[in-house]
């Protein structure tokens, strides 16, 4: 099986409050690209994982548990050229889900990784929503599928939908919304300057600026705004520059997504979209594509 790891992007994303718990109260507007990483999966008798492409990195995950049959999940070690992905036991979402979901046989899964990795796309959490899809397809879900997605992240119930919704509280609660942005050309861009969430929301100055606007999605993503925008520059300055460039294209619609460092242009055509990518700075990553 191959099943693509949609980037995702927040529309917009409206911080209200932090909460008592340390986490934040969250109103965003999720959407998908119809691109991002790829992973190719096939029964085996244990889970195993490899990873390849230009943000692949050292993975080590002996012997996590869960998974098959309930019970133990054996991944292997495996090792590529760049260190990008997140070390350690558990570090990677890919292997996280695979032990989160209990299945009759075992996994051996092949992600290439084509996002850029802490860059506001949710790279991981796309990984591990791609890896309910697969499982859901061969094996079917358990009930609490969303409960076990949460675990793994905020983000990763809706990368398992992988469609143009509003996520409330930390962002796993999912409200449906009118989608009129369906197949709307996007450019992503990133200044390949990794960017941690953390940081940024505790650089966030704690000001409810107001709720996400109503109506459908293009409307909310025209009127609404990302109150992190300006706590990941203070942060990480190029973002700023990134927005500029994206902005002199003439798109109808250019911000960041999520907590940086990647921004974001939608446009009205495939060839606006196109000339302004090879407009940004060849140092720069960029991924066309347009939204799911």
């Amino acid at each position: 099986m191959r099943e693509t790891a949609y980037a995702k992007i927040n529309l917009a994303l409206h911080v209200r409050r932090r909460r008592e718990d340390g986490y934040h109260e969250l109103e965003t507007l999720f959407a998908f690209v119809d691109a991002g990483d790829l992973l190719s999966a096939a029964p085996a008798a244990e889970d195993s994982l490899r990873i390849v492409g230009e943000f692949s990195g050292v993975l080590s995950l002996p012997s996590l548990g869960g998974g098959v049959g309930g019970g133990g999940s054996a991944l292997s070690t495996v090792e590529s050229p760049s260190p990008a992905l997140p070390l350690g036991e558990g570090g990677n979402l890919v292997a996280r889900a695979l032990t989160a979901l209990p299945r009759p046989q075992g996994l051996a899964v092949t992600l290439e990784k084509n996002l850029p990795v802490a860059a506001g796309l949710g790279g991981g959490s796309a990984d591990a929503g791609a890896v309910f899809r697969i499982v859901e397809a061969l094996h079917g879900l358990p009930d609490d599928w969303q409960a076990r997605a949460a675990k793994l992240g905020a983000d990763v119930p809706a990368c398992v939908l992988s469609r143009t919704h509003i996520g409330l509280g930390t962002g796993t609660e999912q409200v449906e919304v009118q989608d009129d942005l369906a197949g709307t050309p996007v450019l992503l861009v990133n200044p390949r300057v990794p960017l941690s969430t953390g940081p940024v929301f505790k650089a966030w100055d704690g000001e409810d600026r107001g709720a996400l606007p109503e109506g459908p999605a293009s409307k909310i993503a025209k009127e609404g705004r990302n109150d992190l925008e300006a706590p990941a520059i203070s942060l990480c300055a190029v973002i700023a520059e990134v927005l500029a460039a994206l902005q002199a294209t003439n798109p109808w619609l250019a911000r960041m997504s999520g907590s940086g460092a990647t921004c974001f242009a939608l446009y009205d055509t495939p060839e606006a979209r196109d000339a302004a990518a090879a407009a940004m700075p060849s140092g720069w990553w960029t991924m066309a594509g347009r939204l799911r």
